[in-house]
């Protein structure tokens, strides 16, 4: 009878040691569940946030699904739908690695250190940072922030720029933008920094816009990408592929011109130069 048993346990334990071995790919679990899932912001307009009808939008969540979402349903023979939850730049990393969401589609700049953990799609987006203060600061730029209070998320890579470049400045880490702008405006701190297309919609959704300017150039470069488990070249292809067809067809630039035109929430003039930079990714199939 102990023999009997022992050799079912055996059997149990080998086979979820197969079965762990052999762990399901992105693309087969999309295939599984019908459902992208991707990891993306509420308050970070105009990339991804909840606009005043409770709707969960933004230029990073059309890109997905107008762009990438049909990419993987064709290669799939299926139609996919997308999810979405919140992630932050603390949880973005953690939630990608423990399979609770597919990619990373936000503002997440592509690093080297980052790529340890994890691979980048294209870039599909190139800002730097900068700081906004009230309209009277006498804050220009990094080079004028020694002893002040800056403001920045907790986990970002302006972060870490800040305490390399300016160590005598105060900085706070805050959990979410909301957080930060908050602590701004009630004089928490002197200035609030992060990359400048957020900042100016932070400055436009402000109750007075008026009342807060952008401050300094550019002290980092930030070109964003979205992220993925690494080693999945498979899935990395689709993505990049979504990427390269909204940009080869247009259809990247009509949904800049949406979320960034003259016309739109968050003006943002895309530039010469960084037009050419997305198209020279865009290699021959």
């Amino acid at each position: 009878m102990k023999l009997r048993l022992l050799f079912a346990l055996t059997l149990v334990f080998t086979f979820a040691a197969l079965h762990l071995g052999h762990a399901q790919t992105t693309l087969e679990k999309i295939n599984r569940t019908g459902a992208l899932t991707i990891g993306t912001r509420t308050g970070s307009p105009p990339f991804a946030f909840v606009n005043k009808s409770n709707q969960w939008v933004g230029f990073s969540i059309d890109l997905v699904e107008q762009s990438i979402l049909p990419v993987i349903s064709r290669k799939l023979g299926k139609s996919i739908k997308l999810e979405k939850k919140e992630t932050t730049p603390q949880t973005r990393i953690p939630l990608l690695t423990s399979r609770a969401v597919d990619l990373v589609a936000e503002t997440m700049t592509d690093t080297r250190s980052r790529r340890e953990n994890v691979d980048f799609s294209l870039t599909f987006f190139v800002t730097g940072a900068q700081f906004l203060v009230k309209k009277t600061s006498p804050i220009k730029g990094i080079e004028s922030i020694a002893g002040k209070r800056i403001a920045a998320q907790q986990g970002s890579t302006n972060a870490k720029i800040l305490r390399e470049r300016a160590p005598t400045a105060q900085l706070r880490e805050f959990p979410d933008q909301p957080a930060a702008f908050q602590a701004l405006v009630q004089g928490q701190v002197d200035a609030y920094t992060n990359d400048g297309v957020q900042l100016a919609g932070l400055r436009f959704k402000a109750s007075n816009p008026e009342e807060w300017k952008i401050a300094g150039d550019f002290y980092s470069y930030e070109p964003y990408g979205m992220a993925m488990r690494k080693n999945e070249s498979d899935f990395r292809h689709l993505v990049n592929l979504g990427l390269i067809d909204a940009i080869e067809s247009g259809k990247y630039f009509t949904l800049y011109e949406k979320w960034f035109g003259p016309k739109s929430e968050t003006p943002y003039p895309l530039t010469a130069e960084n037009k050419r930079f997305l198209q020279m990714q865009v290699v021959p199939r």
